[in-house]
This record gives C-alpha cells, structure tokens and sequence, in this order.
C-alpha cells in the first residue's frame, strides 16, 4: 500500500474535477451569504438558514453589548443591548470567518433535525453517546457526559437561533472581538475595554462542544471511526469524527453533505478508514439520491487524504 508521499494515481482525475466543481460552488457560498445579509427585503430571503445565521449573529452582538453595558455599570442593560445590537449585527455578519461558521452550525442543525424526522435519530443523545457514557474509562465516561450536555445546549440554542460566545472557536472568538473594536472605532470606551478584558478571561475555548466531541473521539482512538456510522454516532459525533480524522476543517466536513459534495463526503469517508461499502452506505444515508463515485473502490485511504488536503489547500474550505 502507498504511503501518504505517493502521487495520486492519474486514474483519480474524475475525483479531482468533482471536488473542483464543488470548489466552484462551495466558492460562491461567501458572496452570496454576504449578499443575502446586507438585503434589507429580507422577504425575497425566507430560507431558514439565512434567519438562523442572522439570529446568531444579533446574539452575538446583545452578549458583548451586555458585557458593555455591565462593565459601565448601566442599569438597563438589555435597553442598551436592544438598542445597539441590530447595527453591531450587520457589522459582524460582513465577517466572512464568522459567517462561515454560523453557516456550518446552520447546515448541522438542519442535518441533525432532517436525521431525526427520516431516521428517527436522536438529536442530542446517540446510540455511541450511551454507550461511552457507560464506558469503564471513567475519563471517557465523563468526556462523553460532557459532549451530551453541550450537544443538548447546542439544540437549545438552535432551537431559538442563538449561540453563546462561549461555543466559538477561539480565532473565531478574537476577530469578533477585534470587529466590535473596530465597530466601536474612536468611541471605544474604558467599559468597552474592561468588558473586552473580562469576556477573554472568561473564554475557554476547551470547554466548547465541538472541542468537546474532538476529545472524545481523539481517546477512542481506532474506535473513533465507529462514529462514522451516522446512526450510531449521530449527527454531531459523525461530522467531528469526519473532520478529525481527515485533517479536514469541521465547516469543510459540514459542507461535505450537500447533496451536490457527494464526491468530498465519498473522499472524506474513505480517508477516515471506511471501506468502500461503508462509503456507498453512509453517503447514501446522508443523500438517498446520490451516486457515490465509483473510483473511492480501489483508492488506499491517504491517497484520499491527499486529494481533499489539495483541495483545501485552494483556500476554499
């Protein structure tokens, strides 16, 4: 079998233009979210993804607002979070980082509910879940308890179009900071500053889900892979354990699932450790319409590595 420095075979070629092609359209995805933001007829817009990413966003807002108005030591605190927070929004949604994981935490959450009304799987407590809560790995156990409460959060703030400051990654956390500095401008107050100071002291970019769900299927080690299985590991695990065990970006794993990046989840599948059989299964649960490329039979799991590394390395995802 080749190692991770051999050539790609030129008998991969169909791949590479398949992931060029999803390039193109992943490509366009920035633009036209920085387009449909900026819209002020929302009404041509209705699309529930565009509402939940412009509701995270306004949460984002309100909370550093608030942190704001509390180091000034305002009494109204939510008047003046009320007051501000539309405009500091449109700010942060010309973030192309910011809007690009809104995005993905959009594209999860329609995933995870499209799952359980399909298959009947469970949003926040998965088979894989339950039984790691169970493992005699006492830390194990306790890393798997943490991810469910935080999936369970996760669900909560989906349901109401929110996301706490607390969950961003942390280069996702510092530009948003940066972004109310330069939104603040020549404004920026002495209570801006002691706010900025206390919301980063706060921040423990560790204690979010998605760096959760990392650690746990890092001590699983081999048996990381089992969440690969969409029924067992459930929507969140399967696109950590994607991401993970690929090199990939969680957005790019996220993205992998449309339903026109069949050839990105095909590649991504096998150079997580599935089998070509496993590939066609879990593509086909993902999108029952799909035709998983047939090459992904014969391609040794790094070679598949290396075609998504090139692709990444095109800036796309």
């Amino acid at each position: 079998m080749p190692d991770a420095s051999t050539p790609v075979a030129a008998d991969h070629e169909s791949l590479r233009d398949a992931l060029v092609r999803g390039n193109a359209t992943l490509a366009r995805i920035g633009p036209i979210l920085a387009h449909l933001m900026a819209t002020p007829d929302h009404s041509l817009f209705s699309d529930e993804i565009i509402a939940r990413i412009r509701g995270m966003c306004h949460h984002l807002a309100w909370q550093v607002l608030r942190a704001q108005a509390e180091a000034a030591g305002q009494a109204g605190r939510e008047a003046f979070a009320e007051r501000h927070g539309a405009a500091l929004a449109e700010h942060m949604l010309a973030t192309p980082g910011l809007l690009a994981h809104c995005h993905a935490l959009a594209l999860e959450w329609q995933l995870t509910e499209r799952l359980e009304t399909q298959y009947g799987i469970d949003p926040v407590l998965s088979p894989l879940v339950q039984e790691l809560i169970a493992s005699e790995d006492s830390g194990l156990a306790s890393s798997a308890m943490a991810s469910l409460t935080a999936q369970a959060r996760f669900a909560q703030a989906q349901r109401r179009m929110e996301l706490p400051l607390a969950e961003l990654p942390g280069d996702i956390f510092h530009d948003l900071l940066m972004n109310w500095r330069a939104y603040s401008g020549q404004l920026r107050s002495d209570a801006m500053i002691r706010a900025e100071a206390k919301l980063r002291n706060a921040f423990d970019e560790g204690a979010g889900r998605i760096a959760l769900m990392s650690r746990v299927i890092a001590s699983m080690g081999g048996e990381g892979r089992r969440a690969l299985d969409i029924d067992h590991g459930g929507a969140a695990f399967y696109l950590t354990a994607l991401a993970t065990r690929t090199g990939q970006s969680r957005v790019a794993a996220v993205l992998s699932t449309n339903h026109e990046q069949t050839a990105r989840l095909a590649l991504g599948l096998r150079g997580a450790g599935l089998d070509s059989a496993e590939v066609e299964r879990q593509v086909l649960r993902i999108d029952p319409k799909a035709v998983p490329p047939r090459e992904i039979a014969e391609m040794p799991p790094e070679a598949a590595r290396q075609i998504l590394s090139e692709s990444a390395s095109a800036g796309v995802v």
